[in-house]
C-alpha cells in the first residue's frame, strides 16, 4: 500500500505539470500541431496586437478572442472558465507551417566586388560534437568558410573542403584565425595560432602556429556578406568570437564588440558598415585578453570584448502575422487568449488587457508576473528532470511539443549544449507552457487567484511585469491594492524602485506567494520583449554565470539574487524565500496573540488554531516558502499572524542560507513560512502569505474555507480607504 506522502506527492507534481485534465472542450491528442505566438503580451484596450499562427499540417480554423476568468482545468481549482469576445467575433483562417530558424550570428554587407581580401578574428569553440560555421564569405552560390568538424578545423571553398589544422581544436581556448585571400591567382593562406594560457600542461599540445595554403576555385565576390557563426545556409556555430576584421581592397572593416552591451548593432570600430547581430548572442563575456584581474566589465571593457554565439539561440520567431486586431475601447481589463481552433485542434494564447487610456481604473490590480513567465518560458524540468521531480515520459501535448521541436528555444533554467546558462530569454515566440492548463507552475495557478479576484466581485485591473518595467510608477499609481501573483520571482531595478514608491504613498500590497522578488533580471530596448539574467553568486540556480561575468550586459547592473544587491525581499513584503521542498503542503498555525493585537480583524470568522489544512497536496503552504527575518530586514513592527513548519523531510532551507557543510537541526526553525501584515507609510500596508501553495487552497469548497476568507478580510480592509494607523512600538 503507497504512503500517505507519496500520494501527496503525486498531487502536488500532478497539478504542477496538470497531467490528468485537459481545457473544456479540449480532447487529447497524439500530437500538438498548432501553436503560435502573440505581439505583445500585455496592451490597452483600444491598442492592437498581432497573432502569429503555425500549423505543421496544413489546417482551416476558426480564430476568435476569449476572456479567460480561470485557466485551471483540474480538480484542484474553482474549474475552467472562458467567454467569448463577442465585440471582436469569429474569424476562418487557413493556417500552414512557419518555420524556426534557430541560432544567434552576425552579419555584415559589403558593398562592390573584392579580388584580395585578408579576414582575422580571435574564436573560442565551446561545442566540438556538432559542426559548425565560425565565419563565412558568400556572394551568391560562391563560399569561403572556416567550420569545425567535430574538434578538426577546415575550410570550405565552394564545392572544396580542406583540413586547415592538423592538431584538434580544444572547447573553451582561444585561437587566432587569420585567412588572406587572393581571387586573382586562386589561393588562399590561411594562419591559426593559439596562444598560453594559463596552465602549462594543455599548452603542451596546443601553442603555436599553424600555416596552409591552397589553391582557390573560380570565385568571384561582389556585394559580400560577412556572417560570423553562420554558414551561407541555416548552419550556426557554437562558441566566443572577438576582434573580427575584413579588409576588401584595400578597405578595411573592423568592429570591437566591448561597447553598446546591449546593442543589436555593432558599430565599426574602423569603416562605415554596422555588423547586425541576430537572435540575441551572448555579451559582456570574456575575450582573449582577460586577465582576471577586474570582475566588472565596465571598469575594462576590452577584456570582454567577445559576443558568445549557440546555435539554439532564439529571440523572435519572425513569423508572419496571421492576424491583427484592434481591441475595443470598452474592453474590460482581464486575461484573454487568442483561442485557435481546428479539426487538429485547439491552441490558445494568453495575453493581457489594461484599461484603456483615460478609462477609469479599479482600485485593485493583479500583477501578473509575466517576467517569471518570461524566465520559465519552455522550460524543460519535466522532461529532463530537476532536483523536486524526475523526468516523465507521459507528456502532456504541449510538453511533448518541446521533446519534438527543440527549436522553441529554451528558458532561463536550462544550459546550452555547450554547458553554458541561458541568460537570454525572449516572449517573440511561442511559450508553450503560458496555455491554460499547460503547466501548473505560474500561469494556471495565477488565474486562480484572478479567478478568487473576480468571485469577490471587488474588481480588478490587470498589470503585468512589463507595464511595471516600462512605466515605473505610474503603472501601480491609480490603485489603492496591488495583488501579486504565485511566483513574482524576476524582478528589475526599475520594477523594485517603482514598487517602493508606491508603497511609500500608501500603497497597499498583498503578496500572495512565495519565492518572490528573489532574481534580479534587466531589459533592453533593443531587444524589446526579452530579459536576461545572470545567476550569480549563491541562491538556488540550475547553473551559474562564468568567471568574470555576474554583471549584466544590458545596463552593467550586478546579476544575481536581490539579497546580494542589498534589497533582500524581506525588506519589501516583510518575509523572504526560506526553504524548497514538493512532497507534501501543510497547515499554518494561527498565533495566539494575533487576537489581540493590531491584526486581529484579518482573523474574522476563522475561530481554529490551525488554517489552510486542505489545498493542494495537503495545505495552504508548500512548495516554496518565504519566512520573517529581521536580520535580512523584515519590518520590526511586523506582526506575525500564522507560521507553518510541518513539513515533508525534503523541505529545505535555500542555498544562500549555508555557510558550509553542516549538519541543520531537525525541526530546522528557519524553514518555514510565515504570514505577516505591516504598516507602511502614508498610511499603507503589507500582507504576505509566504507560500506558492496559497493558490490551491483558495477555492477549496467553493470559495468557502478559513484562506478564502482571510485572504477576502484583507483584501476589503486594503479596499477601505480607511488608513492604517502608525503603530506605537514594534509589536503592538
Amino acid at each position: 500500500m503507497e504512503s500517505q506522502p507519496r500520494k501527496v506527492t503525486r498531487e502536488i507534481l500532478s497539478h504542477l505539470f496538470n497531467l490528468h485534465q485537459m481545457p473544456t472542450g479540449q480532447e487529447p491528442t497524439p500530437q500538438k500541431l498548432i501553436t503560435g505566438y502573440c505581439e505583445p503580451w500585455s496592451l490597452r484596450a483600444g491598442e492592437e496586437i498581432e497573432w502569429f499562427g503555425s500549423s505543421h499540417t496544413p489546417t482551416s480554423g476558426v480564430l476568435e478572442v476569449v476572456r479567460l476568468d480561470c485557466g485551471d482545468p483540474t480538480r484542484s481549482g474553482p474549474g475552467f472558465a472562458e467567454e467569448r469576445v463577442e465585440e471582436i467575433g469569429t474569424l476562418g483562417l487557413d493556417l500552414v507551417e512557419q518555420p524556426l530558424i534557430p541560432g544567434s550570428y552576425a552579419e555584415a554587407r559589403l558593398q562592390g566586388a573584392a579580388a584580395s581580401l585578408r579576414v582575422s578574428l580571435w574564436f573560442q569553440p565551446s561545442l566540438l560534437k556538432r559542426d559548425g560555421v565560425l565565419v563565412s564569405l558568400s556572394s551568391g552560390t560562391d563560399v569561403i568558410e572556416v567550420l569545425n568538424r567535430g574538434d578538426a578545423l577546415t575550410g570550405r571553398f565552394s564545392e572544396l573542403e580542406k583540413r586547415i589544422r592538423e592538431r584538434p581544436l580544444e572547447r573553451h581556448r582561444w585561437y587566432f584565425l587569420e585567412l588572406e585571400i587572393d581571387l586573382k591567382v586562386k589561393s588562399v593562406q590561411i594562419n591559426v595560432m593559439s596562444p598560453e594560457t594559463f596552465s602549462p600542461g594543455r599548452d603542451l599540445l596546443q601553442v603555436g602556429e599553424e600555416n596552409s595554403k591552397f589553391d582557390l576555385p573560380e570565385l568571384s565576390f561582389t556585394d559580400l556578406v560577412f556572417r560570423l557563426a553562420a554558414g551561407a545556409g541555416e548552419t550556426r556555430w557554437d562558441g566566443r568570437i572577438a576582434a573580427p576584421t575584413v579588409v576588401a581592397d584595400g578597405q578595411t572593416y573592423q568592429w570591437a564588440f566591448d561597447e553598446s552591451m546591449d546593442g543589436s548593432v555593432v558599430r565599426p570600430l574602423v569603416g562605415d558598415i554596422n555588423l547586425e547581430l541576430n537572435q540575441l548572442p551572448t555579451r559582456a563575456v570574456t575575450g582573449p585578453g582577460w586577465t582576471g584581474q577586474h570582475q566588472r566589465w565596465s571598469d575594462s571593457p576590452a577584456e570582454w570584448n567577445a559576443i558568445h554565439f549557440h546555435h539554439d539561440d532564439l529571440y523572435d520567431a519572425a513569423w508572419e502575422p496571421s492576424y491583427n486586431v484592434r481591441l475595443p475601447e470598452s474592453l474590460d481589463s482581464g486575461i484573454y487568449c487568442f483561442r485557435f481552433e481546428s479539426d487538429l485542434g485547439i491552441d490558445r494564447v494568453p495575453f493581457f488587457v489594461r484599461p484603456a487610456v483615460g478609462a477609469d481604473c479599479a482600485e485593485v490590480a493583479l500583477l501578473v508576473p509575466t517576467c517569471t513567465y518570461m524566465a520559465y518560458a519552455n522550460h524543460r524540468m519535466l522532461i529532463e528532470g530537476a532536483d523536486f521531480v524526475g523526468a516523465r515520459s507521459n507528456l502532456r501535448p504541449e510538453h511533448q511539443y518541446l521533446v519534438d521541436h527543440r527549436e522553441v528555444g529554451l528558458s532561463h533554467y536550462e544550459k546550452h549544449p555547450d554547458g553554458s546558462g541561458v541568460m537570454f530569454s525572449s516572449r517573440r515566440r511561442p511559450v508553450l507552457q503560458l496555455r491554460p492548463g499547460a503547466d501548473g507552475w505560474n500561469f494556471t495557478p495565477d488565474t486562480d487567484i484572478h479567478a478568487f479576484l473576480l468571485q469577490t466581485e471587488v474588481g480588478h485591473d490587470i498589470v503585468s511585469d512589463e507595464d511595471l518595467h516600462n512605466d515605473g510608477y505610474s503603472a501601480l499609481a491609480p490603485y489603492r491594492v496591488i495583488v501579486t501573483g504565485t511566483h513574482p520571482e524576476y524582478w528589475s531595478t526599475a520594477m523594485l524602485d517603482a514598487l517602493d514608491e508606491w508603497q511609500r504613498g500608501g500603497g497597499r500590497l498583498m503578496y500572495l506567494g512565495g519565492n518572490g522578488f528573489y532574481w534580479r533580471v534587466s531589459f533592453s530596448d533593443s531587444w524589446p520583449g526579452a530579459i536576461e539574467l545572470r545567476r550569480a553568486e549563491d541562491g538556488v540556480r540550475n547553473w551559474q554565470t562564468g568567471d568574470g561575468e555576474n554583471y549584466h550586459a544590458w545596463g552593467g547592473e550586478y546579476g544575481g539574487l536581490w539579497r546580494r544587491n542589498g534589497r533582500a525581499p524581506n525588506q519589501l513584503v516583510g518575509i523572504g524565500f526560506a526553504a524548497q521542498g514538493f512532497e507534501k503542503a501543510t497547515f499554518y498555525r494561527v498565533d495566539p496573540d494575533v487576537y489581540d493585537s493590531r491584526a486581529a480583524w484579518i482573523l474574522n470568522g476563522i475561530d481554529e488554531e490551525l488554517i489552510g489544512t486542505s489545498g493542494l497536496g495537503g495545505g495552504a503552504a508548500g512548495q516554496e516558502v518565504d519566512r520573517y527575518d529581521e536580520k535580512l530586514g523584515s519590518p520590526g513592527h511586523a506582526v506575525i499572524v500564522a507560521t507553518a513548519t510541518d513539513f515533508g523531510p525534503d523541505m529545505l532551507r535555500t542555498k544562500e542560507e549555508f555557510e558550509g557543510t553542516v549538519a541543520f537541526p531537525t525541526p530546522d526553525p528557519f524553514v518555514r513560512a510565515d504570514i505577516v501584515f505591516y504598516e507602511t507609510p502614508s498610511g499603507g500596508a503589507v500582507f504576505s502569505v509566504g507560500s506558492i501553495s496559497w493558490f490551491g487552497a483558495l477555492a477549496r469548497n467553493g470559495y468557502d474555507n478559513d484562506i478564502s476568507q482571510m485572504t477576502r478580510n484583507v483584501l476589503e480592509r486594503f479596499v477601505d480607504p480607511t488608513p492604517f494607523e502608525k503603530p506605537n512600538h514594534p509589536g503592538s
